[in-house]
């Protein structure tokens, strides 16, 4: 089954409501070599996207698609005990943009310029809500990097838009989750019942391999 990661409005406003850039602490509205932002060029945002130079049209994502790897990352929340002990897992149920209703993890792109812990954070707050207090390290290390090709049986993820190479984090969460955007629940799973394969036939582009590997990094598999 496809991947189907969704892209937040990449909108971002400053006090003022003036659009922002967040590579340049002076706002200027100029990229690279002195163009103005949104002139046209290819991986100039349009007006609208003037906030983040690295946002791509949905014309400029297609054909970065097919030229280069895309970079992801993705988390596993879980719950654990006073020890430290995972109790439960998050598993989302999402609704893809074909329509189709699916199970996955939290997951999203890396933006230019973002640092691997900041769109870790931000996935996990657009999907999970901003309630959920993840427990993120100051430099977290992902238990596995999956690697998602367009041609089935490449390896054991498939994403058929793109070559994808995503970075797998098991994330604790302490705060109360409710889903947004295209995330219509949150599951919540003993560790047995993520590993099995009934779940796993239910998640897209063979992310149930990622959901054991994720429990087995942490000692949540007996």
């Amino acid at each position: 089954m496809p991947v189907r990661t969704p892209d937040p409005d990449p909108n971002e406003n400053d006090d003022s409501r003036t659009p922002r850039d967040p590579l340049d602490g002076a706002g200027a509205s100029f990229g690279q070599g002195g163009r103005p932002l949104g002139d046209g060029t290819f991986g100039s945002p349009a007006p609208g996207n003037a906030a983040n130079p690295g946002w791509l049209t949905d014309v400029e994502l297609a054909e970065a698609r097919r030229r280069l790897p895309m970079i992801y990352v993705e988390a596993l929340p879980v719950r654990t005990d006073g020890v430290g002990a995972v109790t439960e897992v998050g598993i989302l149920l999402r609704a893809t943009p074909l329509g189709e209703i699916t199970r996955t993890l939290v997951s999203g792109r890396v933006r230019y310029g973002e640092t691997v812990r900041d769109a870790l954070f931000r996935h996990v707050e657009n999907d999970l809500g901003p309630m959920a207090f993840p427990l993120l390290p100051p430099q977290p290390a992902p238990f596995t990097v999956a690697e998602y090709f367009p041609i089935p049986g490449v390896s054991a993820f498939h994403d058929d838009r793109q070559h994808a190479v995503s970075l797998a984090f098991v994330v604790p969460v302490t705060g109360t989750c409710e889903p947004r955007q295209d995330a219509l629940e949150v599951t919540w799973m003993t560790p047995q019942e993520a590993a099995s394969d009934a779940l796993s036939a239910e998640m897209e582009g063979g992310r149930g391999t990622l959901v054991r590997l994720g429990l087995a990094s942490v000692g949540a598999l007996r």
